[in-house]
């Protein structure tokens, strides 16, 4: 279906990041559309419990996800279920969808980024039941637990030295014999007495099934099975950004995050705004998400008052 509508602002992707940026600029009196190719509310929406969110003592992420889109109902925001295809731009940004074309003055792209997962049979049932990918959203639940970090990157020196406060055992488990992060958070690691490095495992159990009851790995050295019985598994392999559609919008890094300047603008694209976490940045949270929103949609508005016909 073709639409010849020409939006103000083209929101991609309606998690808090993308909501928060359609919110600001409908009152700021834009004509808004928010295309979501899936579900509202992004990795959020898949939190059980959310206890760090200013004014709200404890929620989960659908809860908060459906008030955010209330909001968006309330103020009669275009909204579409529709996964986006292509984006150009001539004179305006032409959006290919799988069913319908639109048209907008500027985009913002809030697409977000996904967990990479190890891939057990029972990797989706456990989660929020003693398996987590956050420790700064999820670490408090386990006060005073053992819990294990599966990874060996930045994210997992970071979430062993969090949990380290609080848990009386921390497990770092990693594939290979080395850390691929900072030396500074290697160091902080190796130096902690309640964490415990252990190397050459590869996850191959997850058991449990109201809650996680245990892990079970492979020794990739003796090939021996070596277990842990514990009730808390932080996955901290990566994260996979969705951003495809704009690599030839938008520089790339290598770990395939947008760069944007301090105005979440593209420099190859004018009117191309990357908010949340899709673009390069260090904290990855609800509440960085919300102010990556309101920026992109500020940053808008002023793009579309200097490009005014």
């Amino acid at each position: 279906m073709l639409n010849n509508k020409i939006y103000d602002v083209a929101v991609i992707g309606a998690g808090p990041s993308g909501l928060t940026a359609a919110i600001y600029a409908k009152r700021a009196g834009l004509n808004v559309l928010v295309l979501e190719a899936e579900s509202v509310g992004g990795q959020m929406a898949l939190a059980p419990k959310i206890e760090n969110f200013p004014s709200i003592i404890s929620t989960s992420g659908v809860d908060l996800a459906n008030k955010m889109f209330d909001q968006i109902l309330s103020l009669e925001i275009d909204f579409e279920l529709e996964r986006l295809i292509t984006l150009t731009k001539n004179e305006t940004f032409t959006l290919e969808c799988e069913y319908s074309t639109f048209y907008a003055k500027s985009v913002i792209y809030a697409t977000g980024a996904s967990h990479k997962k190890i891939g057990l049979p029972n990797e989706e049932e456990l989660l929020g039941k003693g398996l987590s990918y956050c420790a700064v959203c999820d670490g408090a639940f386990y006060k005073g637990e053992e819990v294990a970090i599966i990874g060996d990157g930045n994210s997992a020196l970071q979430y062993a030295v969090e949990l380290s406060n609080y848990c009386p055992k921390v497990y770092v488990c990693t594939l290979f014999d080395k850390f691929f992060g900072d030396d500074v958070l290697v160091q902080k690691i190796k130096n902690t007495s309640n964490i415990e490095i252990i190397h050459h495992l590869s996850l191959k159990e997850l058991v449990g099934e109201e809650k996680l009851e245990k892990l079970v790995f492979e020794n990739l050295q003796t090939k021996e099975n070596f277990e842990l019985m514990i009730n808390g598994v932080f996955i901290a392999i990566g994260q996979i950004p969705h951003n495809e559609i704009i690599k030839d919008l938008v520089e790339i890094n290598k770990a395939g995050y947008a760069v944007v300047n301090e105005n979440l603008e593209s420099e190859k694209t004018s009117g191309l705004f990357v908010a949340g976490d899709a673009r390069e940045k260090k904290i990855r949270q609800v509440t960085t998400a919300m102010s990556d929103g309101a920026i992109a949609a500020l940053s808008a508005l002023k793009y579309l008052n200097n490009h005014a016909n």
